[in-house]
């Protein structure tokens, strides 16, 4: 055979090879390298979207962490400016208990010496009766004498 029959039937072979891949083979080839790269396209977006997301909660818990750390120290002033007002008002309350207790005091003392003067006048008017019987050697009536007891009392 010559090499030009060769040749052409060879040309012939190749050309029934690259119609028949063309027809048959590349088809399915072509739609699963579609497929996967359709695929890889969709993961990537996720991922992107993904990322995105991510970012996004990120930026979320930071807002979060900042105003739940805010209101802490919010509420931690708050407290504390609370326990201040209760101790002062503790204080003023114990003031006042301190200060109506010497007023009782002082108005006690005051009861027990008018009391104590009263009860003093008494026996200095029993004295004075005692002394008056014993000067004039006679007994001193000290319901009719009342009065003048009442004014020696009065005068002590």
């Amino acid at each position: 055979m010559s090499i030009n029959a060769t040749l052409f039937v060879q040309a012939i072979v190749f050309l029934l090879l690259v119609l028949f891949t063309m027809k048959f083979v590349w088809p399915p080839i072509a739609k699963a390298l579609d497929e996967r790269a359709q695929k890889i396209a969709a993961g990537l977006a996720a991922a992107e979207k993904a990322k995105a997301e991510l970012a996004s909660a990120n930026q979320r818990v930071e807002q979060e962490l900042v105003q739940s750390r805010t209101e802490t120290a919010g509420r931690l002033a708050d407290a504390e400016r609370r326990a201040q007002q209760i101790i002062e008002e503790a204080k003023g309350r114990a003031t006042e208990e301190a200060n109506k207790i010497v007023a009782a005091a002082h108005a006690e003392a005051e009861q027990q010496s008018v009391r104590a003067r009263e009860a003093l006048r008494e026996q200095v008017a029993a004295l004075a009766v005692k002394g008056a019987e014993q000067i004039l050697r006679k007994e001193v009536n000290a319901g009719v004498h009342a009065d003048l007891l009442q004014r020696l009392k009065t005068e002590l």
